[in-house]
């Protein structure tokens, strides 16, 4: 049997590279001051949880794929090391795991991780208040274009490297759609609710409703008890 873990991650900036302070900014000046401040505290106790759960696997079963990973080996190591040493969370608990004995795996295709970047990088350039419409629309075509691409690209490579009796993790944001597109054979769990992930963050950055917003980050934050017996 093939299993493989979803972990709907949740970014902190570390893990963002040099946009991590602009993208990080525009969230807390949408969120506001209080909530942002909340938001900190559910990211840690999120990723805790996280940690809590995947420490108790046998690390040498486990295979890691990683969002915006698109090397293994030696590479891999040192970009996982490099972000972990940043600050990042969701890397650091991928180090804890790789001492242990889990192997990282090249999840992405370099070439469209490339364009995200430039891609992110020219949106941060932008005026959005200066945009027309059909400039902002073409945009975000483009982004869900490359999104399902990179989606495609990382169900081909999970269903062709995931082999019988190996448990993979993999670790990537919760409006991706990887999951439907893996082999049928692969049974796959989330730890976390990715639409909890996303219900949350729509309620952070543009609900007005608190008490909604604390029942999310309950949510989030609460123990994993993930079921391996289905698919989702």
């Amino acid at each position: 049997m093939r299993r493989l873990l979803y972990v709907p991650i949740i970014h902190d900036e570390a893990d963002m590279g040099s946009a991590g302070a602009t993208l990080a900014r525009q969230s807390a000046a949408m969120a506001g001051g209080e909530r942002w401040e909340m938001h900190t505290v559910v990211v840690r106790s999120f990723w805790e949880s996280i940690a809590s759960y995947l420490s108790s696997l046998d690390a040498s079963l486990v295979k890691v794929y990683q969002a915006g990973m698109a090397a293994d080996g030696e590479t891999g190591r040192r970009v996982m090391e490099e972000a972990a040493d940043r600050g990042s969370i969701n890397y650091q608990l991928i180090r804890d795991m790789v001492r242990r004995g889990a192997e990282l795996r090249n999840t992405e295709d370099p070439a469209l991780l490339l364009q995200e970047h430039e891609g992110i990088r020219t949106a941060l350039q932008q005026n959005s208040a200066t945009q027309d419409q059909q400039t902002a629309e073409s945009g975000q075509l483009q982004r869900d274009r490359l999104l399902e691409q990179r989606d495609a690209f990382i169900a081909a490579n999970i269903s062709a490297t995931l082999r019988e009796g190996e448990l993979g993790v993999l670790f990537l944001g919760a409006s991706h759609n990887v999951v439907s597109r893996l082999a049928r054979d692969i049974r796959v769990q989330a730890i976390k609710d990715p639409e909890l992930v996303m219900a949350y963050f729509a309620e952070l950055l543009a609900g007005h409703d608190d008490r909604r917003l604390e029942e999310f980050a309950h949510g989030l934050a609460a123990p994993v008890f993930p079921n391996l017996n289905g698919r989702l």
